[in-house]
């Protein structure tokens, strides 16, 4: 039985008005080769800024027991300082090659710039609190965020820049290539998506290879691992793990503004003091689904969450559903469904991290 017929007889068997037409034509729409395309693409796209993002959360949590509410508030700070760089750094006349390169310089000094400023707000405010209850480090990091939200608001107005909802110049400095459809998608699939996606999941790749190989093939990632399971037993073998505490929040804290230097480029976000609260959300949701602290979990999750987002967000674009807040809506159902069938999430234990 072929789609069209499958859909004829759906239809048939549901009683006569219940579904309107623009509902049955949006599931044929569906089906269609460019629309799962454009779907699982996207899905895909989003799936890598997700996860690029909930990996520094999700590291931070599995050595150090530590759940970081700022972790949004850097993330907004990189897509404005990427902006920032981006802006001053190129001209109107910059080709493709060129953005494309500064770009990528542009993530490399955000990431140790950040991952610094990470690092040294571990030692200075994080770390005096470790005996103390979780409590005191959730307000903590939360005040932090709301700090840092603010300072954001206040510079962007100062410097006559739109706060909310997005920077423009910034999101302008994206190269033709990646804010226009893919022609190769086009010539595949005839479907309009754009290139910047394509660019986010090789970009997401990458980075998710280069994590992996240091947690597992690197020295140091032994230490970290082996500390978020026994972090005595690893003191006692003579390893700093106070050390690894600093170096895993830096991390986490560059790698979440990296994900922001990207959303820079997201024809859905771009730089906005709106992405504090919007991004620790999403963070948040897919380390829970994935499991706290577990690298394989957060990346089968951050997929999970950007294929709901990406069609959720094309069922509402359609007119299916006249309701602009269902992606998240659909989300966060994920995440009650995840907690209520497997609390630890997809990939956890019930017990870790921890100092």
């Amino acid at each position: 039985m072929d789609t069209l017929t499958l859909l004829t007889t759906l239809e048939a068997v549901l009683v006569g008005d219940t579904l309107t037409p623009l509902f049955t034509d949006g599931l044929r729409s569906f089906f269609r080769p460019d629309t799962l395309a454009r779907i699982f693409i996207e899905g895909l796209g989003k799936a890598a800024i997700y996860f690029i993002i909930a990996i520094g959360l999700t590291l931070v949590f599995g050595l150090m027991g530590i759940l970081n509410f700022a972790h949004g508030a850097f993330a907004m700070v990189g897509a404005y300082l990427g902006g920032i760089l981006m802006v001053v750094g190129l001209s109107s006349g910059s080709g493709t090659f060129t953005r494309i390169a500064f770009f990528v310089v542009v993530v490399a000094v955000i990431f140790a710039l950040l991952t610094a400023v990470g690092a040294a707000l571990e030692i200075g405010l994080v770390r005096p609190i470790y005996d103390r209850t979780p409590m005191y480090q959730i307000l903590l990091t939360f005040g932090v965020g709301l700090i840092l939200e603010e300072l954001a608001r206040i510079i962007a107005s100062a410097r006559g820049i739109q706060p909310e909802p997005t920077w423009a110049a910034a999101q302008a400095t994206i190269p033709t290539v990646l804010g226009t459809p893919s022609e190769i998608l086009l010539n595949l699939f005839g479907a309009r998506i754009r290139g910047f996606y394509l660019f986010a999941i090789v970009a997401g790749a990458i980075l998710a290879a280069i994590v992996w190989a240091f947690l597992t093939k690197t020295l140091y990632g032994l230490y970290i691992r082996a500390g978020s399971e026994d972090p005595e037993m690893v003191e006692a073998l003579g390893i700093d793990v106070r050390k690894a505490f600093t170096v895993v929040f830096g991390l986490g804290i560059g790698l979440a503004a990296v994900g922001g230097v990207f959303l820079m480029w997201d024809p859905t976000e771009g730089p906005s003091v709106l992405l504090n609260l919007d991004v620790l959300l999403y963070a948040f949701v897919v380390v829970v689904i994935g499991g706290l602290g577990s690298f394989k979990g957060t990346l089968v999750a951050a997929i999970i969450v950007g294929m709901a987002d990406s069609f959720t967000t094309w069922v509402f674009a359609r007119g299916i559903i006249d309701f602009s807040g269902l992606p998240e809506v659909t989300i966060f159902l994920l995440l009650v469904i995840a907690l209520i069938v497997r609390p630890q999430g997809l990939y956890g234990v019930e017990e870790v991290g921890g100092h």
